[in-house]
């Protein structure tokens, strides 16, 4: 497990620390003004997500492959997209990306500059999953579709030309909920090659509403209470779901984990709440939590610089759960 003291929160008379270039983003942030989401059409909404990665996030690196796929889902075909710095791969582990939104507003493009990062840091395969979003598909629609997605990438497809001898979930926010979600599937009914790494960052793991965080973080910190339940209402997670809410499902057979959580995160005693479950089961688990940083912090990299040493640092935690036996 990683450093425990990241468990104890600011004591109340103190004001959060909060790094210098992320105070000047969220400074700058509260200086457009930019209307809340729940005073914009979806529509606006989700563009204007696009429009906060694109200011925020480092440009997108050139790969030797950047492809999209396809494969088959319970709704039909699940648009997805191949990352990899090498044009050609003996067996290998493939990671599979599941992007952050709420579930409602994210989608291949506003994680493509992020995508391309990982899989370059990382040297290996990654493949990102276009799963269906609420309001138009609520759940389970989109972890059935990240699902699908795992099992056909585990297959080893020929489309894909990757055999897989091992799969690595990760995902942000909503992505990081159904990393979890997933690997919990895989573990109860196997794919073709095992879940051999899980990465969920800030992922909401169990319910957010009423905890400490959110009502510390409600506003000013990127994601607000008014984000979260806007998609809370759009989603229309079963509370009772392991699917919806990953911190009800089976622990003790989760994969290795490197845990990531945010300091200044409205949804980060939620991730906590996600490391206490994998310390009591006794699982094999690595938990950071980013200080001084806010949610989506992995999407802000160009605007707040500090926060690509934040993406570095989960990267090396992955490679050293991978290379350790």
């Amino acid at each position: 497990m990683g450093d425990t003291r990241a468990m104890t929160d600011t004591p109340a008379d103190q004001a959060p620390f909060i790094r210098p270039d992320m105070k000047m983003f969220l400074d700058a942030l509260a200086a457009m003004g930019s209307p809340a989401i729940t005073d914009m059409s979806l529509e606006e909404a989700r563009e204007s997500y696009m429009t906060l990665h694109g200011m925020a996030d480092r440009p997108a690196r050139d790969l030797a492959v950047i492809e999209d796929l396809s494969c088959p889902g319970p709704a039909g075909e699940i648009p997805l997209r191949l990352y990899d710095a090498r044009e050609t791969r003996e067996a290998g582990p493939v990671i599979s990306f599941f992007h952050g939104g709420g579930f409602v507003i994210g989608d291949l493009e506003t994680h493509h500059a992020l995508c391309t990062e990982i899989a370059a840091l990382m040297d290996l395969p990654l493949v990102a999953v276009d799963y269906r979003r609420a309001p138009e598909a609520p759940f389970p629609a989109a972890i059935e579709d990240c699902e699908a997605a795992a099992r056909w990438i585990a297959s080893s497809p020929e489309a894909l030309g990757r055999p897989a001898t091992g799969l690595i979930t990760i995902g942000d926010s909503a992505g990081g909920t159904a990393t979890i979600a997933v690997s919990q599937l895989l573990a109860a009914t196997p794919a073709e090659a095992t879940v051999v790494l899980q990465v969920p960052i800030f992922p909401l793991a169990s319910d957010a509403l009423g905890s400490a965080s959110l009502g510390k973080f409600d506003e000013g910190y990127v994601l607000t209470k008014a984000a979260i339940e806007f998609f809370d209402a759009a989603y229309q997670a079963d509370r009772s779901d392991p699917r919806g809410f990953p911190i009800l499902g089976d622990h003790a057979a989760a994969p290795p984990t490197v845990l990531v959580t945010a300091s200044l995160d409205p949804i980060r005693d939620s991730g906590r709440d996600y490391a206490k479950a994998l310390a009591d089961a006794g699982s094999d688990f690595t938990f950071i939590e980013m200080k001084g940083v806010t949610h989506s912090f992995c999407n802000l990299r160009q605007a707040v610089p500090s926060t690509q040493a934040d993406l570095e640092r989960i990267i090396a935690a992955m490679k050293f759960k991978l290379e350790t036996p």
